[in-house]
């Protein structure tokens, strides 16, 4: 899933001053708020005293005498004691100000150590107060349409595996180590089927319930009750995987799941980790979804009716899909058996690139769609160049492969 746009807003301070001289206008520099380089200085040392597990520093960038908001704070402060930062810092977008009162609207970037290989960065606005010429913070919340962060949802609780970091609000440690001992299975699983170079390493989010995983995701959690995992980050990232890649786990939905169940989740998760940065706007989703299926059940031994019980049942009653899966019929929260035949039609149309083409096409002309700046004549030139063929024979030919497989 690709993460939010940010709202941006600059200080209305900030505007260019015109300079007349001699009667020749001309742009000059624009003025500088003091307002604005003293709350950045504010925030470094906030953020300092956090990264260095500084509590009373940390206390002390807040509005004196504010008893709720300190204890709040404080709260926040313990809640994300056990996560490994690398870094943590404010950058100001943009004050506005009056009478001692100012509204900064920031970007909060941060680092996991081992994890992240660039800072994620999340939408903060601050409300801060002047006394005796320091700037306080009185407000602290996440920016318009950002998420929450783990921490801000309870006291976060980490596990370290040998490929993984699982970080956990509400659950007893052996769940914790038992996701991060999947994870570890998923990780050498995936990179054996995708011969690209990635970062090899996971961070899974697991809040204590499906509402907590709507917050996390920004988004409303009727449509995640039966999901049991989503993959964040921006797609096209860096080369060794998107530094905002992050595994949210569903802890109702993946509960329920058995033992294969579970895996077969984690690794499909785990391969849209390792393609982040050869996926893009380009990348349709029956290719995107339907090759992180087609890694998680490589090697399982489970045959295509065994794997694709819905479109099972629609090939045998006649009804073959006409087209490949459309990104719309993806979405969460619409028809449950849908949305797992589109994930099915997916899944084997890449079943079919592998058997007829190879792997290694196979891989290929997903890092081929991918390199599209957009997705208008993306699927068309990787099938003519990879595969030698065209949109509407693949279609046929799929189709063909689902009454083989499923008839």
């Amino acid at each position: 899933m690709a993460s939010h746009g940010r709202a941006q807003r600059t200080a209305g301070t900030a505007l260019a001053v015109l300079v007349l001289v001699g009667g020749c206008g001309g742009i000059g520099p624009a003025p500088v708020d003091p307002a604005v380089e003293e709350i950045q200085q504010a925030l470094d040392v906030r953020a300092a005293a956090l990264l260095g597990h500084d509590r009373a520093g940390y206390l002390a960038s807040l509005e004196p005498g504010a008893a709720a908001l300190r204890a709040a704070q404080g709260e926040e402060f313990d809640n994300i004691a056990d996560v490994p930062l690398h870094s943590w810092g404010y950058r100001v977008k943009g004050v506005r100000h009056q009478a001692g009162k100012a509204v900064a609207d920031t970007e909060l970037r941060y680092r996991i150590a081992g994890y992240d290989s660039a800072p994620m960065t999340v939408s903060r606005t601050l409300e801060l107060t002047e006394r005796d010429g320091r700037w306080y913070v009185t407000a602290d919340r996440a920016g318009t349409g950002a998420p929450q962060q783990l921490w801000q949802q309870g006291d976060v609780d980490a596990v370290r595996g040998s490929h993984s970091l699982v970080l956990g609000v509400g659950q007893d440690e052996k769940r914790l180590r038992e996701l991060a001992a999947a994870t570890d299975r998923a990780v050498p699983a995936v990179s054996g089927a995708w011969p690209s170079t990635w970062a090899g390493r996971v961070v899974v989010l697991v809040p204590d319930s499906v509402e907590a995983m709507g917050r996390l995701l920004g988004t409303p959690a009727a449509g995640y009750r039966g999901i049991a995992a989503v993959t964040t980050g921006e797609t096209g990232g860096a080369k060794d995987g998107s530094p905002a890649d992050r595994v949210v786990v569903n802890p109702e939905a993946y509960g329920l799941l058995g033992e294969f169940g579970q895996r077969i989740v984690l690794t499909h998760e785990t391969t849209h980790v390792a393609t982040r940065a050869h996926t893009s706007a380009a990348t349709p989703m029956w290719l995107s979804e339907g090759f992180a299926d087609w890694v998680a059940y490589r090697g399982t031994g489970r045959t295509a009716a065994e794997a694709a019980p819905e479109l099972l049942e629609a090939v045998r009653a006649g009804d073959v899909p006409a087209v490949l899966p459309s990104d719309r019929d993806f979405f969460f929260g619409g028809d449950a058996d849908a949305l797992a035949r589109a994930y099915e039609g997916g899944r084997l149309a890449c079943e079919m690139i592998a058997g007829r083409w190879g792997e290694a096409k196979l891989t290929a002309f997903y890092r081929s769609v991918g390199e599209g700046p957009r997705r208008e004549g993306a699927i068309e030139r990787a099938l003519g160049e990879e595969l030698g063929t065209t949109p509407e024979a693949f279609t046929a030919m799929w189709r063909d492969f689902l009454r083989e497989q499923l008839g």
